[in-house]
């Protein structure tokens, strides 16, 4: 990767990290919860979801965690709203191959900035939480979700 787009990545993260997008509880009509907990560096958090007939309307997320948690929930929310259930578990797998396997996972988008993580092993739990607790959401979960 060279330092150029080190840099926008670096940059996307914190931008997403300092004015999260959807950080917020879903006032009344939520209908899928989940919790998330990483133990090692104490990032928590809560995903809201809307569902109607199979499309995400709508998702909030709060909680505590690193600038690596929060950006990767932000750039999460932002990816999937609009989204069928099925086009999200199907995100979520291609962006935890982004992050756990070497090699593309296709075009990502905005969400391919989280690639760079894989550059520092032990913040992939970071990134990868919030998308875990999103596929406990999906399935409407009710056991906290953990990456240890």
């Amino acid at each position: 990767m060279t330092q150029d787009l080190r840099a926008l990545y670096e940059e996307v993260i914190l931008d997403h990290n300092r004015r999260p997008r959807n950080f917020r509880r879903l006032p009344e009509g939520s209908n899928r919860h989940a919790i998330g907990h990483n133990p090692l560096c104490g990032d928590q958090l809560r995903i809201d979801l809307r569902v109607e007939d199979g499309v995400i309307k709508d998702v909030g997320f709060e909680g505590a965690g690193c600038a690596i948690s929060t950006a990767s929930a932000s750039l999460m929310t932002e990816s999937i709203k609009g989204k069928t259930v099925e086009e999200a578990e199907v995100l979520f797998r291609r962006v935890h191959d982004l992050l756990t396997k070497q090699g593309a996972a296709g075009d990502l988008g905005k969400l391919q900035v989280l690639a760079g993580v894989r550059d520092y092993p032990a913040r992939v739990k970071c990134a990868t939480l919030p998308w875990h607790t999103l596929e406990a959401a999906l399935k409407n979960t009710a056991a906290p979700v953990t990456t240890e």
